[in-house]
């Protein structure tokens, strides 16, 4: 070997094990500021049909406010296998965590906070707040009013996995996904969020929570938007009253983190002044 391709062999193993110290230093702790430590770690779950992008207002405005925020890309593979990932993240945040999450992502975070002693708070933001047995199908369709109850034919396009051929992902018919996920939003952005949508698991939307709830143990918070076509406002409010949530009304639709992040921002920094 030259002495020019071995210099370069080392210099590519220094850089690449001064990268690996650095993982394995910043999974044991993460490090805060001093300005922060008072502060609980925000972290945001998105739902079905979204991505982290869908938090980014309230991010900036909790970041303004100080706090830490961490946003998970939520797998949307399975209930129990999205709970486990983000049950694995909190395992690296230490200090206290208020946890959010949209839609889909009130199914993963009930699933995934319980006995996570370091969770002071969960939110609910025009989301599932799920019992024992529930799903995310049972659920939608327990009131009438949901989009998501038709024949889902209707709404999906299903794409066939190869690794998984009898499990599709759902993509939302972009035609429909303005008046259906994104009714409330500029139509503009509408198309841009249809564009970028993230599919679900057919068999998520299926999958019940067979653990205990995190609200059993946890106090909770719920915004519900009262323009809502997904999750009817009929059954936010029995969720949320089942589960002994602090509840906030809004003249919002289902995407109430893009419409109206400051009533969510403010939802979310009462959870974390509870303490």
């Amino acid at each position: 070997m030259s002495k020019f391709r071995s210099a370069r062999v080392v210099g590519v193993l220094a850089v690449t094990g001064a990268f690996a110290l650095s993982m394995t230093a910043g999974a044991g702790a993460r490090p805060v500021s001093s300005s922060t430590t008072a502060k609980p770690t925000v972290v945001l779950v998105h739902g079905a049909w979204a991505d982290g992008s869908s938090w980014s207002a309230v991010t900036a405005r909790l970041q303004h406010h100080g706090y830490t925020v961490d946003v998970v890309p939520n797998p949307l593979r399975g209930l129990q296998a999205d709970a486990d990932y983000l049950n694995n993240y909190l395992a690296t945040i230490s200090g206290p965590i208020v946890l959010v999450g949209h839609s889909y992502g009130g199914m993963v975070i009930t699933a995934a906070a319980t006995g996570n002693a370091n969770v002071q708070a969960l939110v609910y933001v025009d989301a599932f707040i799920p019992d024992t047995g529930d799903s995310t199908g049972s659920l939608a369709g327990a009131k009438p009013g949901s989009a998501l109850a038709a024949d889902p034919t209707t709404i999906f396009n299903f794409v066939g996995d190869p690794a998984d051929p009898k499990n599709p992902d759902l993509y939302v018919k972009p035609n429909l996904f303005p008046s259906f996920f994104a009714g409330g939003v500029p139509a503009r952005q509408a198309q841009v969020l249809a564009a970028e949508q993230r599919p679900i698991k057919a068999d998520a939307v299926g999958e019940s929570l067979t653990g205990a709830p995190a609200w059993k143990t946890i106090p909770s918070w719920a915004l519900i938007g009262t323009a809502d076509r997904v999750i009817p406002v009929a059954e936010q409010q029995a969720m949320a009253s089942r589960a002994g949530s602090h509840v906030v009304t809004v003249d919002a639709p289902h995407l109430s983190m893009l419409t109206d992040p400051g009533a969510v921002t403010d939802l979310i920094e009462k959870a974390a002044n509870s303490h």
